[in-house]
């Protein structure tokens, strides 16, 4: 039998090390119904036991990766085609599973209020499984932003909350329902009102595209902002009279019941590895890597596109058509990972929690998401001491199979004629 107190079947996952407490520890992990249990409770309280063991093959299992940042992939770019959004969405969900991926914020780049009020409604928070990785909300990146600090975002858009406050955001975004995070500059006059009206909407703040000083940014804080959009780019460079938003990391002026946690794009490309190090040595517990990916990802050098912006994607570098400007990235987060742990020379513990349990502090979700604990979803990832992504579970369910599963892509032709195909990862 199984249970004298749940009638749903335990499956007990052997032979493994587990991400548990900050440590990799050699322990069995048990899951019922697309949570993790507690044993203790399974045998004494309840008299159970497990109805089914997986072997893990001694590999390390690590919580599921949660990208908070990721405006596409594999030919979908969820700031524009507004029709197409839902089966770009469901098309990316499934793809990342491969990258290890279980949770993710979709990203929208700076756009019209026209834009916006189409594109928000389409993308809803969703639990994942079969289907693909959950969606925990939407990521707007902009159009709050400074021109002088725009990367990719087309300048003709961008705007300020200067005169008209939180006014001006709802009727930018119409609508503040499934978003998880904005990404704004808080150099601008009403900064305090915005940051305060969104925070107590439940809405992280992140600090980017921005030319602030410390004391901005300091305050930005103060008044509810707690993260930083890919930290080093689109900002003020780091200056030993005035640090600007890189000073954050260090800052004493940050309230005792207020974290603050930092975006790092990974890649090789977007940071230098002495700047990872830096960032990492000074705030190791803030550390979030994102991927920046666009529709790029997962395919072939060539144009591409970021919302209304032409890329070009050349040797795994996308910048903005005709300039060396970057414009997001084609890295998945598994490669993030991998490089993050190399670059900083970082313990597995941490490489893996920058991507699992630090993001979902930031997102204030750890009841559910980036860790091992019991009662947490069962969304993890078997991987072997390289860090290769072998298997995927949501829910305790296998979603991914690297030795027989495919991924599918969205490539365009010449005519934009849309074109889908499968290929081996």
């Amino acid at each position: 039998m199984t249970s004298t107190t749940s009638k749903l079947p335990v499956t007990k996952f052997k032979n493994c090390r587990i991400l548990v407490n900050h440590k990799i520890i050699r322990e069995d992990l048990w899951v019922r119904d697309g949570k993790i249990i507690n044993p203790e409770k399974l045998f004494y309280s309840e008299k159970g036991h497990a109805d089914k063991e997986v072997d893990c093959g001694n590999c390390i299992i690590s919580p599921g990766y949660i990208d908070t940042q990721i405006n596409g992939g594999f030919g979908v770019d969820f700031s524009s085609d507004a029709h197409k959004v839902k089966d770009g969405l469901l098309l990316v969900a499934r793809n990342i599973l491969s990258h290890g991926v279980t949770s993710y914020c979709p990203t929208v780049i700076t756009s019209t209020p026209e834009t916006y009020k189409e594109i928000i409604p389409e993308i809803k928070k969703q639990e994942g499984g079969p289907h693909g990785a959950s969606v925990l909300g939407i990521h707007l990146e902009g159009p709050f932003i400074s021109e002088e600090k725009k990367g990719a975002h087309p300048i003709d858009l961008i705007k300020t909350y200067e005169d008209n406050g939180f006014k001006e955001v709802m009727d930018t975004y119409s609508t503040l329902e499934n978003v998880a995070i904005i990404t704004l500059a808080p150099e601008f006059g009403n900064a305090d009102v915005v940051i305060e009206e969104l925070t107590r909407k439940g809405v992280v703040v992140s600090l980017g595209h921005s030319e602030a000083n410390l004391e901005e940014a300091e305050e930005a804080v103060q008044h509810g902002a707690r993260f930083i959009t890919h930290l080093f780019n689109a900002m003020g460079p780091f200056h030993h009279r005035d640090p600007g938003i890189v000073g954050l990391l260090t800052s004493d002026n940050i309230p005792s019941d207020q974290e603050i946690f930092y975006g790092m794009i990974a890649d090789g490309i977007h940071t230098n590895p002495a700047a990872l190090r830096i960032a990492h040595r000074s705030h190791p517990d803030g550390m979030v890597l994102v991927t920046d990916a666009m529709a790029a990802m997962g395919l072939p050098s060539g144009r591409h596109q970021l919302g209304s912006v032409a890329v070009d994607v050349v040797h795994r570098r996308a910048s903005v058509a005709g300039t060396t400007t970057l414009s997001g990235s084609i890295a998945t987060m598994d490669d993030c990972v991998r490089h993050f742990k190399e670059a900083t020379r970082c313990t597995t513990e941490q490489a893996l929690e920058a991507a699992t349990l630090h993001p979902a502090q930031m997102l204030r979700i750890t009841d559910r998401k980036g860790t091992l604990e019991y009662d947490t979803d069962a969304d993890f990832i078997f991987l072997d001491d390289d860090l290769n992504v072998s298997y995927t579970y949501i829910a305790g369910e296998l979603v991914w199979d690297n030795s027989k599963d495919k991924i599918e892509v969205v490539q365009r032709s010449e005519d934009e004629e849309e074109i889908e195909y499968a290929r081996d990862v």
